[in-house]
């Protein structure tokens, strides 16, 4: 492994978890702006235009070991089209958790890394899942992140350049990311997402549904 790799190792491993509260939903194009209207109004710096991002990302899998069936280990690598000069994002994400009244849940843990981080998780026997292109808003409310985004399908494997809308909707999300145990993150997130009906329903997705689909 070179030292790239042992550098990502070792920063995993020292970093607590931390969880991720998320509330999802969807609007069609022919909505955008007004949502986005709203959310100028109801977050920080309204008098400021909202923060744009437009990436690449790719999604990586590896079974475990055990002879039990169990869930795969899922990264997600993240790099800026709009800023290639700055460093990869590197997202682990536990399976969601349903539990809470109001909100998903998921253990998560953030790192930046260096460009070889693709190479670094095929050598660890990781597997490209898929990839696709992200552009979108994100607007802040305190801890609150609310991002409105398009997702691109990829034409080439690789060329971010060839792209097409995967479909005629934006994804909303809703998330806050702090240690475990705040409850009170819930009911800030369910207070906030009222405000934005009947433009947008944020709500508990059932991903173990989707995958059954």
């Amino acid at each position: 492994m070179d030292q790239g790799g042992m550098q990502l190792g070792m920063n995993l491993k020292s970093i607590v978890p931390h969880q991720e509260y998320l509330l999802q939903g969807s609007i069609l194009d022919t909505a955008q702006e007004v949502l986005l209207h709203r959310l100028r109004g109801l977050c920080d710096n309204a008098e400021m235009p909202p923060e744009t991002f437009h990436d690449h990302e790719m999604v990586f899998l590896i079974k475990g070991t055990s002879p039990q069936p169990s869930q795969p280990v899922l990264f997600r690598a993240r790099k800026s089209l709009d800023h290639p000069e700055s460093p990869w994002h590197l997202r682990y994400l536990s399976q969601v958790e349903d539990k809470l009244r109001h909100t998903l849940s998921r253990s998560c843990i953030d790192v930046g890394c260096s460009d070889n981080v693709v190479q670094f998780l095929n050598e660890m026997g990781f597997r490209q899942d898929h990839e696709f292109v992200v552009r979108g808003f994100l607007f802040r409310k305190g801890r609150m992140k609310v991002t409105v985004s398009k997702i691109f399908r990829m034409l080439q494997p690789g060329n971010t350049d060839t792209t097409e809308p995967l479909s005629q909707s934006y994804l909303v999300e809703m998330c806050v990311v702090a240690p475990a145990g705040q409850e009170q993150i819930q009911e800030d997130m369910k207070n906030f997402s009222e405000q934005l009906k009947p433009l947008v329903q944020l709500e508990k997705t059932d991903h173990r549904r989707l995958q059954t689909m």
